[in-house]
């Protein structure tokens, strides 16, 4: 059957902003899934500490106010975050993302900023190897599988492109289930994806990321952005300076 037979763990953020060393967590889900079923599903609503803009507000529905009221200490979210995917991947369960880098990268920098341990370290106290994952990172995957197909590689343009029902875009707990289906329907239809050991897809994915990042960055600098930086690393982008707390 292979890797997408088995558990999978799909995880989303929704945050304050697009720049992963910078944005803060306003909603995070981690939903565990078994033969493409729901058997657990984990939710969290944090106070980020800084004002959510509204185009933030506009694409995921939490308004300032909501998460003043009912939303719980960042670091709070982001610790107990960090220890239950880490409790998956201590028991050798991967960590479905749509987009790992963009996640992971924010949650780590959460982590930073709020003086916690690091995934990595976390990792290492159970396994006492170095590293995090596995990770599937179903845009990753198919950029790879079906790199000249034409169109968007939104989550929902994704979902379209594989048969995948997204209810409730933007919502975080909606977008890891689906990013978990897409993972799925991506490995029914290339047996070579279905065929890896997690270890193998993992690293597969390492050197695919790296190699869309260098492509993506010359397309930019050919139009025009001669300056454009596009981070290589995957699933978590190389570290910045440490956050700023706030």
């Amino acid at each position: 059957m292979g890797w997408h037979g088995e558990s999978l763990v799909g995880f989303d953020l929704e945050t304050t902003g697009t720049e992963p060393l910078e944005s803060r967590i306003v909603t995070a889900a981690v939903v565990e899934v078994r033969g493409g079923e729901v058997v657990e599903r984990r939710l969290w609503l944090a106070d980020p500490g800084i004002r959510i803009p509204d185009q933030a507000t506009a694409i995921h529905g939490i308004s300032n106010e909501r998460a003043s009221a009912d939303g719980r200490p960042a670091r709070e979210v982001a610790d107990e975050v960090a220890d239950v995917l880490v409790g998956h991947w201590a028991k050798g369960v991967p960590v479905v993302a749509y987009n790992a880098a963009f996640d992971l990268t924010l949650l780590s920098a959460e982590l930073a900023r709020h003086g916690l341990p690091a995934l990595g370290d976390r990792l290492a106290a159970h396994t006492g190897e170095q590293g995090i994952g596995p990770v599937v990172d179903p845009l990753t995957i198919d950029r790879a599988v079906d790199r000249y197909r034409r169109g968007k590689r939104t989550l929902e343009a994704v979902c379209v492109e594989y048969g995948v029902e997204l209810a409730g875009a933007h919502e975080a707990s909606a977008d890891a289930l689906a990013a978990v289906r897409v993972a799925i329907a991506i490995a029914e239809r290339h047996p070579t994806i279905a065929g890896l050991a997690l270890p193998e897809l993992h690293q597969e994915q390492v050197r695919w990321y790296a190699d869309w990042a260098v492509g993506f960055q010359e397309f930019l600098r050919k139009k025009g952005t001669a300056d454009a930086v596009i981070d290589p690393a995957w699933p978590l982008r190389a570290p910045g300076p440490p956050p700023a707390r706030s």
